[in-house]
């Protein structure tokens, strides 16, 4: 299975980061294909002076997804020192590295613990701009639209 990834960084060394988080998903979850450049964006859902730094990757793996899943955990939590990306009131916060599944295969996966494709893919150009570039044509499997137009129909609503 391809497994689309983002990971985003916006504490410390960012890009390193970012490589540090590249290499732990490669050693653990499997063979890297494809890696988008980097995209700096503003944090989302919270208020933070720190921009963050993404980079979609797409990784071929044989884990199933939940498997997937829990060594992104394991990664994020060892990458993190331990931290919480949430705080004591469930509120978004700094982080060292935040590693999301953007979409498996065209897989539609709907549990509390993961939703594939990622829910908010669509409407965060920063998950949008690195999977456009890394599997353009990927389709979404229940919008049915591509990256690249996702990325398109979201630029040109951010116009308006």
């Amino acid at each position: 299975m391809i497994y689309y990834l983002n990971i985003g960084s916006n504490l410390d060394d960012r890009e390193g980061n970012l490589w540090a988080a590249d290499l732990r998903l490669s050693l653990d979850l499997g063979l890297v294909v494809a890696r988008s450049s980097i995209v700096e964006s503003e944090p989302w859902g919270f208020d933070s002076d720190n921009g963050f730094l993404n980079m979609g990757i797409a990784i071929d793996s044989q884990f199933s997804p939940i498997q997937a899943l829990n060594i992104i955990h394991d990664i994020e939590h060892e990458l993190n020192h331990g931290r919480s990306h949430r705080d004591a009131n469930g509120a978004y916060v700094d982080r060292l590295v935040d590693i999301d599944i953007m979409a498996i295969d065209d897989l539609v996966i709907d549990l509390p613990s993961l939703k594939v494709p990622h829910p908010h893919m669509a409407s965060r150009d920063f998950f949008l701009k690195p999977m456009a570039e890394i599997a353009p044509e990927w389709v979404h499997p229940t919008l049915h639209l591509t990256a690249q137009r996702m990325l398109h129909a979201l630029a040109g609503s951010n116009m308006e």
